[in-house]
């Protein structure tokens, strides 16, 4: 599909066909990333969409300890400390 970029203050701006946002999904808010010389305009995404996933992964490869959980013992600890 070809359009024509249109002038918003300094910057341009692109307009999308309603058929396109509708078929989309799209609302509000797009992400746009530079891939070469082309640009790649896609559906945002809710914040913090994937995280469930992202955290399961985590948990199971054991990745989620939080490590001022784990006590670290300097010489101090076994040298000079009387428990």
């Amino acid at each position: 599909m070809r359009t024509q970029l249109v002038r918003v203050g300094n910057s341009k701006g692109l307009r999308i066909p309603k058929a396109v946002l509708e078929q989309l999904s799209i609302a509000d808010v797009v992400e746009m990333d530079v891939r070469g010389d082309t640009l790649v305009v896609r559906r945002g995404g809710a914040p913090r969409d994937g995280w469930d996933e992202a955290f399961a992964a985590m948990a199971s490869a054991g990745d989620d300890a939080d490590p001022a959980d784990t006590p670290s013992l300097s010489p101090f600890d076994s040298e000079e400390w009387e428990w």
